[in-house]
């Protein structure tokens, strides 16, 4: 089968293609820390996120023998219609929940829906299986405290790059278990699905410190819980993918796709001309479009009966 890529970009106006393809010609491509140092000189020199109005309840759920922090957001005008469980990205080395703080707040007043984020382990110091170890044990207490908890049990999960990875992982882990079927959906921006160097894109990104990092101790980086391109994927909630067509990850989000489809699950793949990796995090229109069409296809999924 053969298929041009523009046949799967999602349908925004031809200005704000021309305004993001403006916007990446005259900002300078990014790079993540190479090393150690640079990764604590990063870390350093992040700034303090702003806090959200009203602020995230901080609190330490336990599950699955796990103790891990999160961060909680509901509705401010009446009880949560749904619960969303947002993956922060990073490299699995760097940010933190609370850098979601204010697009977190956003989703819970905008959707009517509660916001659990995630403060997971990171990298060097907290190596795979880490990660997706607390991303499990968040997703546990929700499958057993929702309703409890926020008078609902309709879950979704979602993150951008690794925290895409690692809501997929969690999937993997949670449908292995059989406590999938609370989950009405997982929205997943541009993830990196390979970290084994073996697919197009994974071979782009195999000398990032940040797989070293992560799961540098691993012989075979082709388990599904590093690497879910690789995992059985049949009997996984409905997924949206979202991916720039300029990302180094695109051939690896377009075989996820495929593969999500051909396991019989339900996938919607949207595709966002002149986009490089991170974009739903630039200022630029095509961003918030790409944000706008989270929310509605969260808003479908975990909100209706």
């Amino acid at each position: 089968m053969r298929f041009a890529l523009d046949a799967l970009f999602a349908d925004v106006p031809v200005e704000q293609v021309d305004e993001a393809r403006d916007f990446y010609r005259s900002r300078a491509a990014g790079r993540g820390p190479g090393t150690p140092e640079e990764l604590e000189e990063a870390r350093t020199r992040r700034s303090v996120p702003c806090p959200a109005d009203p602020p995230a309840v901080e609190e330490t759920i336990e599950a699955a023998g796990a103790a891990v922090p999160v961060r909680i957001f509901t509705p401010a005008d009446g009880p949560p219609q749904g619960v969303y469980l947002d993956i922060h990205g990073g490299g699995f080395y760097m940010d933190s929940a609370a850098r979601g703080d204010g697009r977190n707040r956003e989703l819970a007043d905008g959707l009517r829906i509660a916001v659990v984020s995630v403060d997971y382990r990171l990298a060097p110091e907290h190596p795979w299986p880490a990660a997706p170890d607390d991303c499990e044990a968040a997703a546990l207490w929700l499958v057993e405290e929702a309703q409890a908890r926020f008078g609902t049990s309709r879950l979704a999960i979602g993150g951008s790059s690794a925290g895409a990875t690692l809501a997929l992982a969690t999937l993997l882990r949670l449908r292995d278990r059989g406590a999938v079927g609370g989950f009405t959906g997982a929205a997943l921006q541009f993830g990196a699905y390979d970290l084994s160097a073996r697919t197009p894109a994974g071979r782009r990104i195999a000398d990032e410190y940040f797989i070293q990092a992560y799961a540098g101790q691993v012989e075979d980086r082709t388990v599904p819980d590093i690497s879910p391109v690789y995992g059985m994927l049949r009997g996984l909630p409905p997924t949206l993918l979202i991916v720039g067509s300029t990302d180094v990850l695109l051939e690896d989000n377009l075989s996820l796709a495929g593969r999500l489809s051909a396991a019989g699950n339900d996938v919607e793949l949207q595709v966002y001309p002149e986009s490089p990796h991170g974009f739903t995090g630039h200022p630029t229109a095509i961003a918030r479009t790409a944000l706008r069409s989270v929310e509605s296809w969260l808003h479908d999924r975990i909100t209706q009966p």
